[in-house]
């Protein structure tokens, strides 16, 4: 009997054991979001870029961004991960630190004497005491011994601080300089101003307006003016400020304030602080991992490897921040902006922040296939800056920025319609796309198409005219004709109208030298450019040189192999970009800009994927008879050149542009050629991904035996039938697809070596 209770109590008390370890071994369940590191890309420098990015705290594509400031006023280097102290919590509109900032102040709390400037306010933090999350944000700021933490809304934050007990704990609003004003309310606990500070291509006349909403009363109020702090409640200056603070009777004792801001008025100001309402930090803090959680979901990814779990979701995340909404919405709920363009208060929806030629390349793409409704409010934002500016943007930040070259817009606008995602005033966004064809921007030469007259006469720009990276300029004018084209025949223009666009969609012959099988500069009387240095960066090329510019022919990689001799002699052209030791030139810019030394660390001969003229041409093994190449090549860029560290990137991040070539390659397969409707097929990076599409549908792209081993496409089954084919079309996905892939260690080369299975190129 004692032996049967003993055996029994045994047995159960390993049944709750085993239980409990099941319990804490399972955890709370795991979300997309909980995958994000919104530090990945931060120890960056002007020097070395491995990102070039900052820890957004925003809801995606949000109007206004919240981050930790660890670099000086109007430094574009707003925070690095190998800071040791934070200046302020800013709000920041920044796309990239070389476009920089515009309409941006700080909060900072405090203890002990009043202080304002930057340096002396700024306050020792560690990453150990920090918490950086897309929705969440915080940090202990040692000086001050004060916990401060924020959620953000799209146009609103809550923020709280967490103080000692003391009789100077302090909140600084430092406004900026290049104007700016504060006025602290007390009586009604708030503090309201502006800030006019920007890096160009703003309107004249403009204001960021913020209000502030604190949930107890003031114990001293000070105004700042141009460093000088008086016992005062208002300023108006080059740089204005304020300080208010509190007189705390406990440890631990938390002052919460609400924050929103608008490019409109006050009044618009306090109309968006409305989106907190009264919700508390928890609540917000909630409302916000639910959003990113929605977004982040429409990919659902399994994997054993948790680091690319983190690396993929860490991606995807930057993919959501850019273009962000540049609108608000009026009493009634309807979208109203201040226009970028010419300072009008007008109805309607507006985004900015990006630059077309990075992003016209795989992220609005992502857009495109996942995000239609953002796609949807981005091609009505353009179609009112057309109207408002005469011009669609290129380099928009928040008005036109001259910056980079092309004319992508065309790319834009046309896949956005192809894709099926029709803007309701088409044919406005068609004059504008041709406008921009045919003009240049009186004062910002990067919007439209500086030196148009030339190319269209000549069918390409001249090297020795003065015009700037022509060589450049000529292949993406070519893909952009492309792109016009494409749009007019759906819009059922006549063949009159299209014609122009068709001849120039093969301009990218005028500038290909049959004697080096490269991209070279050209000259108005049809000689060379000579001497001529293909491993030059810049000069005829847009940082890069021609090694990586020749396969900038995204609407017609076949025309471009026949150019080279056919498959063989294009194969090994494409293979020396990998096999050349990492040569370059910098004798353009009289120094090794970031984007040469990026190439030169990563070990992959003259690749440069930290730019992005070149991170398709991977892809272009698939058009001629060497798909496994490209599954070689897509995993060594994936296993090498991204991680969700600090340094995770190989090069600047530009505003979702090298996110989102990760988020797609990880899918297995890559938009070469935006406004194709076609994707072209790589090596997919998890055992099962679950694409969650617009009307219900679900696409599953399924490789049971992915391992870091086989990388190689033995099979593709499409929907349970046998596929040969180097790409799938948008439609197949949108209508639910099963994309079963059986990989294997060793390359397949029979499988999508036929003419038939290469992907789209114009002149077939």
């Amino acid at each position: 009997m004692k032996t049967t209770l003993k055996t029994t109590f045994i047995t159960l008390l390993f049944s709750l054991l085993g239980s409990a370890m099941a319990q804490a071994g399972s955890g709370e369940k795991t979300f997309p979001v909980d995958y994000v590191s919104t530090l990945v890309g931060t120890q960056s420098s002007y020097q070395l870029s491995t990102g070039n990015t900052y820890p957004a705290i925003a809801l995606p594509w949000g109007m206004n961004f919240w981050v930790p400031q660890t670099g000086k006023m109007g430094d574009g280097w707003v925070y690095t991960y190998g800071a040791e102290k934070i200046r302020g919590l800013k709000q920041t509109h920044q796309p990239s630190p070389w476009i920089n900032d515009y309409g941006q102040f700080a909060v900072m709390p405090t203890t002990g004497r009043l202080v304002f400037d930057e340096e002396r306010r700024a306050s020792w933090f560690s990453h150990k005491a920090e918490t950086a999350r897309p929705y969440y944000y915080q940090v202990y700021l040692a000086d001050h011994d004060v916990t401060a933490e924020m959620a953000p809304t799209e146009r609103a934050v809550v923020m709280r601080m967490t103080f000692p007990q003391t009789d100077s704990a302090s909140f600084v609003v430092d406004a900026f300089d290049n104007g700016s004003f504060v006025k602290v309310i007390p009586a009604e606990q708030k503090i309201v101003g502006f800030t006019t500070k920007n890096s160009g291509g703003v309107p004249e006349g403009f204001k960021n307006y913020f209000v502030m909403q604190f949930d107890r009363p003031f114990d001293y109020v000070y105004a700042v003016r141009d460093g000088i702090i008086t016992p005062s409640d208002s300023a108006l200056c080059n740089h204005a400020g304020a300080i208010v603070g509190f007189k705390t009777t406990r440890q631990g004792e938390r002052v919460c304030v609400r924050i929103a801001s608008s490019f409109i008025s006050e009044e618009q100001a306090w109309r968006n602080l409305k989106e907190v309402g009264n919700a508390t930090l928890e609540e917000v803090k909630a409302r916000g991992r639910q959003r990113w959680n929605e977004m982040l979901g429409r990919i659902e990814v399994q994997d054993d490897d948790i680091d690319h779990l983190r690396t993929f979701y860490s991606c995807l995340y930057r993919s959501l921040l850019f273009p962000r909404q540049l609108f608000e919405y009026d009493a009634s709920g309807r979208p109203l902006h201040r226009s970028p363009y010419n300072g009008a208060v007008l109805p309607g929806r507006m985004y900015t922040d990006t630059g077309f030629w990075d992003t016209f390349r795989s992220l609005f793409p992502l857009l495109n296939l996942l995000y239609p409704e953002v796609s949807r409010g981005v091609q009505e934002g353009l179609k009112n800056a057309y109207q408002e500016s005469g011009f669609l943007p290129e380099w928009a930040s928040p008005g036109h920025r001259n910056c980079m070259v092309g004319n992508n817009s065309a790319s834009i606008v046309a896949d956005a319609y192809l894709c099926g995602l029709h803007e309701s005033d088409a044919e406005t966004l068609w004059k504008a796309v041709t406008h921009g064809a045919n003009a240049v921007h009186p004062s910002v030469k990067s919007t439209g198409r500086w030196g148009y007259e030339l190319y269209n006469r000549l069918g390409f720009v001249p090297y020795d005219v003065k015009i700037n990276e022509s060589v450049a300029r000529t292949l993406e004018y070519a893909y952009d004709d492309w792109c016009i084209f494409q749009l007019g025949k759906a819009l059922g223009k006549t063949k009159r109208e299209l014609e122009p666009y068709r001849r120039r969609a093969l301009n990218y012959r005028n500038v290909f030298d049959p004697q080096t099988r490269l991209m070279r500069g050209r000259n108005s009387d049809g000689t060379f450019q000579s001497p001529f240095n293909p491993f030059k960066w810049g000069d005829a090329f847009t940082e890069g040189n021609s090694w990586h510019y020749t396969w900038s022919v995204f609407h017609d990689p076949k025309g471009l192999i026949r150019l080279m001799g056919g498959n063989a002699a294009f194969n090994a052209m494409l293979d020396s970009v990998f096999n050349l030791p990492p040569l370059f030139d910098a004798s353009y810019y009289g120094q090794v800009i970031h984007e040469i030394r990026e190439m030169q660390l990563m070990n992959m001969g003259n690749y440069a994927h930290g730019n992005q003229p070149i991170q398709h041409a991977i892809y272009l093994y698939n058009y001629s008879g060497e798909p496994w190449k490209t599954q070689y090549w897509v995993r060594e860029v994936m296993n090498r050149l991204y991680t969700a560290a600090p340094d995770g990137y190989c090069g600047d991040e530009d505003n979702g542009q090298t996110s989102a070539w990760y988020v797609f390659s990880a899918l297995g397969f890559y938009p070469v050629c935006p406004g194709s409707g076609q994707y072209v097929l790589g090596s997919p990076y998890f055992k099962r991904i679950v694409l969650h599409l617009p009307g219900g549908k679900t696409t599953e792209i399924s490789a049971p035996n992915n391992s870091p081993n086989n990388r190689y496409v033995a099979e593709l089954f499409l929907n349970g039938q046998p596929y040969t084919h180097n790409y799938v079309t948008r439609n197949e996905l949108l209508a639910g697809a099963s994309l079963r892939f059986r990989l294997s260690p060793t390359p397949n080369r029979q499988r999508g070596t036929a003419a038939a299975d290469a992907p789209y190129s114009f002149s077939e």
